[in-house]
């Protein structure tokens, strides 16, 4: 059982990707002590993958987006959307992360871009090892976007470096204005926001500046895009933005 989320994984299984091995803790004097210390032994271990990604991916010219959010914010219909708009202009692969089924996967792979999907079983995010086994499956010497598709949480993702330029965080109007104040380590380690389902704000209650006065209350320098995966609304000014950071990784 990891100690950070308490997910429970394996690194060393292929298919089912985690964290590897870990300690197993009894009542008794300094309980507290070796949980910190497998819990900062996790992340190290973790740090040190994708440190390999990371310097991978710059070998490679490959600019890398880790997407996080709580289920059903969208995630998958903005990536989706993103995909199909981008028509072939950039070169792409997506790794898609959940817990069960490759319903995501399939989606992805209907849009005629090469997909990988990992399945963490009970685990909750994705680590750097698990995208290093996938970026395996890839042909990177002809890539320009890697986009990976973290399982729906806003909680653990946010401690995981997975070697990615930035973590791009989705919410959506039909979630709470306050999201940003509730998990603040995820909209603090994220670069970029994607207002989601701007579409939906005649019928629901939700504050758009309240919330994006929230998000940079704990990230004052973060990006926030204002879009409509379903409807296409907001999206050209994302992808102008997903322009410019490609063709400064290309040099």
């Amino acid at each position: 059982m990891c100690t950070t989320c308490g997910c429970e994984t394996d690194t060393h299984d292929h298919h089912h990707h985690g964290h590897g091995r870990h300690h197993h803790h009894h009542q008794g004097e300094g309980k507290e002590a070796r949980k910190i210390a497998v819990e900062i032994d996790i992340l190290a271990r973790n740090n040190r993958y994708a440190a390999g990604n990371r310097a991978l991916f710059a070998a490679k010219g490959i600019f890398v987006l880790n997407l996080v959010s709580s289920p059903g914010s969208g995630k998958t219909t903005t990536l989706e959307r993103t995909l199909k708009d981008l028509g072939g202009r950039y070169r792409c692969a997506v790794i898609e992360g959940d817990q069960q089924t490759d319903n995501d996967a399939q989606r992805i792979a209907a849009t005629g871009v090469p997909v990988k999907q990992i399945n963490t079983g009970a685990g909750c995010h994705l680590d750097a090892h698990m995208v290093a086994h996938a970026a395996e499956e890839f042909a990177l010497d002809h890539l320009d976007l890697l986009l990976v598709e973290n399982v729906g949480n806003l909680v653990c993702p946010a401690s995981f470096d997975l070697g990615e330029h930035h973590k791009v965080v989705v919410l959506s109007t039909t979630e709470g204005e306050d999201k940003p104040l509730k998990y603040p380590n995820m909209f603090h380690a994220a670069d970029v926001m994607l207002l989601n389902k701007v579409d939906l704000l005649p019928y629901v209650d939700f504050d758009v500046e309240k919330c994006k006065e929230m998000a940079r209350r704990v990230s004052p320098n973060i990006t926030i895009f204002e879009i409509s995966s379903r409807t296409g609304q907001g999206m050209d000014a994302w992808y102008g933005w997903l322009a410019g950071r490609i063709a400064a990784v290309k040099g």
